[in-house]
């Protein structure tokens, strides 16, 4: 098989599974918290965590400028069935940077490694990171390439693959949906949310040998929960967060 053929075959493979790949990072990274927790015999001061959310929350940020602005059945809406695209997404964010969703991702990754304070990690991480995405963007690209062609290549030249580049910013066709919003992000929101508390619960459980939790982040995690428990709710039994062509 060509290299590049390969490639797309990884990405394709990558992406089918990406609900559960990230573990990979995901466990060994915990057991390093825990491992340098017990050496350090500290937990981080509670407003530095806070601060490293702040960062997962620009990574959902820059999910919710992408999926508020995005239509059904375009390149932004894959599914681990395989790609879809019923029109390329050239507007708004689109029109910055090709692969938002994934600049986000990054970002919420980042917070819970950012936790673990280790130079080192936060670097794996980053080659991980590059890594793991860049073959599944290369699958994208690859679909999209022989579906849209010139379409794809103009728009494709000016607009670079992950780092935005916001003198290119063109307003998006569409009106932004809070609902389209509301309706696809409150898992990941809470997911973020759920693991930077974890992380501090078991950092005070390994240092005092006790359950206990700062009230800074009972409030955080409280809110969050809230949040997360009534759009769950709303999605299961109502249609209030339905759009059409969303």
């Amino acid at each position: 098989m060509a290299l590049l053929e390969s490639i797309e075959k990884q990405g394709n493979w990558l992406f089918k599974y990406r609900s559960f790949l990230p573990l990979i990072i995901f466990v060994p990274g915990l057991a390093w918290y825990v491992f340098l927790t017990y050496e350090r015999g500290q937990v981080n001061v509670w407003w530095l965590d806070l601060i490293f959310l702040a960062i997962g929350l620009l990574g959902l940020g820059i999910r919710i400028f992408t999926v508020g602005f995005t239509p059904k059945g375009t390149s932004g809406r894959n599914t681990s069935a395989g790609q879809v695209a019923e029109k390329l997404n050239t507007s708004g964010i689109y029109s910055m940077v090709r692969h938002p969703l994934y600049l986000g991702n990054f970002f919420m990754w980042l917070a819970p490694v950012l936790m673990i304070t280790d130079l080192w990690f936060a670097l794996f991480f980053c080659a991980f990171y590059w890594i793991y995405y860049e073959r599944i963007m290369f699958a994208e690209e690859a679909f999209l390439r022989r579906k849209f062609e010139k379409s794809y290549f103009a728009w494709a030249e000016k607009t670079p693959a992950f780092f935005p580049k916001f003198s290119n910013y063109r307003k998006s066709e569409l009106n932004f949906s809070v609902k389209n919003v509301l309706k696809r992000e409150y898992n990941g929101f809470f997911n973020l949310i759920m693991i930077m508390t974890l992380f501090r619960v078991i950092a005070f459980a390994i240092v005092y040998k006790q359950f206990y939790l700062d009230l800074p982040w009972i409030i955080v995690f409280g809110i969050g929960f809230a949040i997360f428990a009534v759009l769950k709710i709303f999605k299961k039994f109502t249609n209030l967060l339905e759009v059409e062509g969303r």
